[in-house]
């Protein structure tokens, strides 16, 4: 059976469930980097400050049979948007609404002329790279490299310009 899909902008109705899928992906970051305060202790709330911040007409939604399936924001800054949030609901993964958030994105993106479209996946979240790179994200455009000054335990394996780091 066919899965019917819709993706829509957001609508005030749509919070509830888009603050449950940001909760949801800041649990995967707490996952990958095994640090249980990631996003404090209303990481949700978080949602309320992106919607604020890019405002509901840079938010849409994946809607299956009645249900927000996955949702993606948009930052609009000059000739550049980025990517920020996606996440699909892990109930819906595998079935393509990932792919097809980031296909109305990136359409959504060239409505605004925009000359780069971003995505900055953090660095231990590899099946999100992956995802990425598969739908064409090809170029490196920018790093973040930083001291951490606490007792973490990082990992190592990723080179970049013969270079080691850990992440």
């Amino acid at each position: 059976m066919r899965m019917r899909m819709d993706i829509r902008r957001y609508e005030d109705s749509d919070r509830d469930a888009c603050r449950r899928l940001w909760g949801e992906l800041t649990q995967r970051h707490r996952d990958i980097y095994d640090d249980p305060t990631i996003g404090g202790d209303s990481p949700e709330d978080y949602f309320d400050e992106h919607l604020a911040k890019v405002g509901p007409d840079q938010i849409w939604v994946a809607v299956v049979e009645g249900t927000v399936a996955g949702f993606f924001g948009m930052i609009v800054r000059d000739d550049e948007v980025e990517l920020e949030p996606i996440v699909v609901d892990r109930i819906f993964r595998d079935r393509g609404i990932g792919g097809a958030l980031v296909d109305r994105a990136l359409t959504e993106a060239k409505k605004l002329n925009a000359k780069f479209f971003t995505v900055r996946p953090t660095a231990r979240n590899v099946e999100a790279i992956r995802f990425f790179r598969e739908k064409g994200f090809s170029r490196v455009g920018q790093i973040e490299l930083f001291i951490d000054l606490s007792d973490k335990e990082w990992k190592g394996g990723i080179e970049l310009h013969g270079m080691d780091f850990e992440y």
